[in-house]
C-alpha cells in the first residue's frame, strides 16, 4: 500500500521532516514500512523543488493503527498542531482536530482494501496533487 502525507502551513517543510524523523524512531513502522520525502517540480528559475509530501510505502507486518497513534502523538508534540492530510489512491482524509472520531476515519481510509485507483509502487501517481 502506499499513502501519502502532506501538512499544511508555512513550515510544512520542516514539519515533514520532523514527522519522518518521529515515524523513523517507532521500530514497528521502520520494518514495516519506507517513508520518503518528495519534491514538487521545481519552479522555473528557482534553484530547486520544495518537499511537499511524505511518502509511506508499506509491506507486510504494517499496522494502520500504530502509524495513526504515531501522527497524533507526533501533532501534541508540536508548538501547533498541524493539519495532516493523507492521501491513499483517491480518497484523502485530513487529522486537524486530533478527536478520537477522525483518528477512526483515517484508520478506516487506510485500512480500506478497495482504495480506488490506488498506485502500485513508490513511483506510481508522482502528478500534482489535485
Amino acid at each position: 500500500m502506499r499513502a501519502d502525507v502532506y501538512i499544511g502551513g508555512e513550515r510544512s517543510e520542516d514539519e515533514l521532516r520532523s514527522l519522518q524523523d518521529w515515524l523513523g524512531q517507532e521500530p514497528a513502522l521502520r520494518r514495516a514500512a519506507a517513508l520518503t520525502l518528495r519534491e514538487k517540480s521545481a519552479q522555473p528559475g528557482s534553484m530547486g523543488g520544495v518537499l511537499d509530501v511524505l511518502q509511506l510505502v508499506t509491506g507486510n507486518g504494517w499496522n494502520a493503527a500504530s502509524f495513526v497513534l504515531s501522527v497524533a502523538a507526533w501533532r501534541q508534540t508540536r508548538p501547533r498542531a498541524p493539519q495532516v492530510t493523507i492521501r491513499r489512491g483517491n480518497t484523502e482524509i485530513s487529522i486537524s482536530d486530533g478527536t478520537d472520531a477522525e483518528l477512526r476515519q483515517v484508520l478506516a481510509v487506510l485500512e480500506s482494501r478497495d482504495s480506488e485507483g490506488e498506485p502500485d509502487g513508490p513511483d506510481a501517481g508522482q502528478g500534482p496533487r489535485p
